[in-house]
């Protein structure tokens, strides 16, 4: 083996490696930003690891709530709500946490109070858990003005307005996605070392494409342009369609 394939195998970019060479483009950084995802990472491992082992562990079953888009909460969902909770909060780094599945925002207490809110779903698709589809974490990171007297209308801030944006797939590997609002670039997790490692550098969406995915599920309740376009689409011999009926 020549000494620039062993060096290309070995230099692994770890994805808190790349989040500290970002934090290296902004000399004001204090590391804020690193160490509150370092803390989601870990969240992401944690959950990863419970997923695995839901069989087993018999965290499937129902929880025997709601949440407030009233899908029923199963066990899973339940735990990686806490996991992420915790996590976010001990960072130290957060003021506000919005979760699907609180009815209500999570105002941290002053002594661990930062200056990011989080909006996060902790299990999205856990309705798909017993058919063994796949399942992911969705997170969304904003800065806070006054995390002293931070507000509910503090957190309704336009999506351009985000700091950080990713998810984390939950399947046979554990990929997170990540954008900092420079690129977007994904990461796998290596079981052995425990490391989430950069494997999809620069991802970005084809100027055009032969495919669409859509939930037709909630086909009854697009408005007309939008049902008149997927029509269009099916249509079109130039296309191949990927549909979603899990609704």
């Amino acid at each position: 083996m020549d000494h620039a394939a062993e060096a290309q195998r070995t230099d692994l970019m770890t994805i808190t490696r790349h989040a500290l060479n970002e934090q290296g483009r902004h000399p004001e950084s204090r590391g804020d930003f690193t160490i509150l995802l370092s803390h989601i990472v870990l969240g992401c491992k944690f959950v990863a690891s419970a997923v695995n082992k839901a069989g087993l562990a018999k965290l499937i079953g129902l929880a025997g709530e709601t949440n407030v888009q009233g899908e029923e909460q199963k066990k899973l969902d339940v735990l990686s709500n806490e996991v992420f909770v915790k996590a976010l909060v001990s960072s130290g780094r957060t003021c506000v946490l919005v979760s699907e599945e609180n009815e209500a925002a999570i105002f941290v207490d002053a002594p661990l109070r930062g200056k990011y809110c989080v909006c996060f779903d902790p299990l999205d698709g856990s309705s798909n858990i017993d058919c063994g589809v796949s399942i992911g974490t969705i997170f969304g990171i904003y800065m806070i003005k006054d995390k002293d007297n931070a507000t509910l209308e503090d957190v309704l801030q336009p999506g351009t307005h985000m700091i950080a944006a990713g998810y984390c797939m939950y399947g046979s590997s554990c990929t997170l996605v990540l954008s900092t609002g420079n690129g977007v670039n994904g990461f796998t997790l290596d079981p052995s070392l425990g490391e989430f490692i950069l494997t999809h550098p620069n991802i970005k969406i084809p100027n055009k494409g032969k495919i669409y995915s859509v939930n037709e599920g909630n086909a009854r309740n697009w408005d007309a342009p939008t049902a008149k376009y997927a029509v269009h689409l099916i249509s079109s011999s130039q296309t191949s369609v990927s549909l979603n009926k899990l609704s």
